[in-house]
């Protein structure tokens, strides 16, 4: 069974920093393209950040949304089968439900983590 697990979203003043992590089971998941998203209320889902997997051409390359650029991180460790996306100096749009994303032949979606930020 494959399941994708978000962690660690929460609530942040703006300029504040969290740390979300998904793991996952159930999937190769070195061979798999890994993607954040999130979705605002009212709004579209959108990619935030994603990483290549290792058997991609530009292996473990990554890409930003403009809107994250400079402050969000996205990484992966394969030995754990899990991907994270550092955030840095939150706003308050950046405010959304969170979802992890892997992609191969399939696609897969976890369940969201909600992150809010306000003061």
């Amino acid at each position: 069974q494959v399941q994708l697990v978000e962690s660690g979203g929460g609530l942040v003043q703006p300029g504040g920093s969290l740390r979300l992590s998904c793991a996952t089971s159930g999937i190769s998941f070195s061979t798999y393209d890994m993607a954040w998203y999130r979705q605002a209320p009212g709004k579209q889902r959108e990619v935030v950040a994603a990483i290549a997997s290792a058997i991609t051409s530009g292996g473990n390359s990554t890409d930003y949304a403009d809107s994250v650029k400079g402050r969000f991180t996205i990484s992966r460790d394969n030995a754990k089968n899990t991907v994270y996306l550092q955030m840095n100096g939150l706003r308050p749009e950046d405010t959304a439900v969170y979802y992890c994303n892997a992609r191969s032949y399939v696609t897969f979606w976890g369940q969201g983590t909600r992150v809010t930020v306000s003061s």
